[in-house]
């Protein structure tokens, strides 16, 4: 069975996963409390690999190695430093060249997406994806697989929208919901091939 794209994000009642620009990922409207960090950690530890864009390996890259063994932290944070940094990882970047942490770079030009697409089909198991501008790509191409979507209670009335602008209604089916401390609620969805 080949490997499958899912995408997962912190979301918006509203689908936005910012507010403000250059939140990256972790605005104040976020209610994530340990419960659904630990859930994070269960979750990443059992993908294959992820494919992440520039500015989502970036502000990964730039916290999560070194909160591996930062003794201030608490032990789940330490525990998902650990999982993203020995995680294979694909960087989409049209700038970077190179990266570390066991990390490919991978080109955003036209043969990314032909890439990614032979990733999944000799890939197994579920290959997380993160970034709005990759995985718009990937659901464009027919080849995003799931939604995996941690919704917090909050409307931001604007920002950067879970994806960009798909050119046609896309249906999803319900596989799984739950729900956390705070109010979250997890959704998770499979994408209905078009």
């Amino acid at each position: 069975m080949p490997g499958r794209f899912v995408y997962w994000m912190n979301v918006s009642a509203d689908l936005r996963i910012e507010h403000a620009e250059g939140e990256q990922g972790g605005g104040s409207w976020m209610r994530i409390s340990d419960q659904l960090h630990r859930e994070f950690n269960t979750r990443a530890s059992a993908l294959t690999a992820m494919v992440q864009g520039r500015t989502i390996y970036e502000t990964m890259e730039g916290f999560w190695p070194a909160a591996s063994d930062d003794e201030s932290l608490p032990d789940f944070l330490r525990e998902y430093g650990r999982i993203w940094t020995a995680m294979p990882k694909i960087l989409v970047s049209r700038t970077r060249t190179e990266a570390g942490h066991n990390t490919r770079v991978v080109g955003n030009d036209d043969d990314a997406i032909d890439r990614l697409a032979e990733l999944r089909a000799r890939g197994e198991g579920d290959i997380g994806v993160g970034g709005a501008t990759v995985a718009t790509a990937l659901l464009r191409a027919g080849l995003l697989d799931e939604l995996l979507l941690f919704t917090h209670p909050v409307i931001l009335g604007a920002g950067r929208p879970l994806f960009d602008d798909p050119a046609e209604p896309i249906e999803l089916d319900l596989l799984e919901h739950a729900s956390f401390d705070e109010g979250v609620m997890l959704h998770r969805y499979a994408v209905r091939p078009s």
